[in-house]
C-alpha cells in the first residue's frame, strides 16, 4: 500500500493564510505560524467590528439629527415622538441624511411635526 503524502494539502493551507497576511509588518507576513496567529486575531476584530460598524452609524445618525432638530427647537426625542404621531416611517438614516443634505424638506418635516406636538399638548 503506498503511503499517503499531505504536502499539497498542507502547502495550499500555508499559503492561503500568507495570502491573507499580506502587508502585514515583520515575519507575520511571511513566517506561517505568526501569520496564522495574527490573521486569526484580524478575522476576530472584522467580525468584531462589522457589528460595531452598525451601532457607530446609528449613533452618528441621531447625533446629526438631534443637531438638525435643535436648530428648529426640538429635542431628538420630541422630534421622533412627533414624527411617530405624525405617521412618517422614515429610519434615522434618510433622516439623517435629510438634515445633512436636504435641509428645505427637513424643515418642512420639523414644521409637520411641530404643529402636530403643539396640537396634542
Amino acid at each position: 500500500m503506498a503511503r499517503i503524502k499531505r504536502g499539497t494539502a498542507t502547502h495550499a493551507r500555508h499559503k492561503k493564510v500568507l495570502k491573507l497576511a499580506k502587508g502585514y509588518r515583520g515575519r507575520a507576513k511571511n513566517c506561517y505560524r505568526i501569520a496564522l496567529q495574527r490573521v486569526e486575531k484580524a478575522l476576530q476584530y472584522a467580525y468584531r467590528d462589522r457589528r460595531n460598524r452598525k451601532r457607530d452609524f446609528r449613533g452618528l445618525w441621531i447625533i446629526r439629527i438631534n443637531a438638525a432638530a435643535r436648530e428648529h427647537g426640538l429635542t431628538y426625542g420630541r422630534f421622533m415622538h412627533g414624527l411617530k404621531l405624525v405617521g412618517v416611517d422614515l429610519n434615522r438614516k434618510i433622516l439623517a441624511e435629510m438634515a445633512v443634505n436636504h435641509k428645505d424638506d427637513f424643515a418642512k418635516l420639523i414644521e409637520t411635526v411641530s404643529s402636530k406636538l403643539a396640537e396634542n399638548s
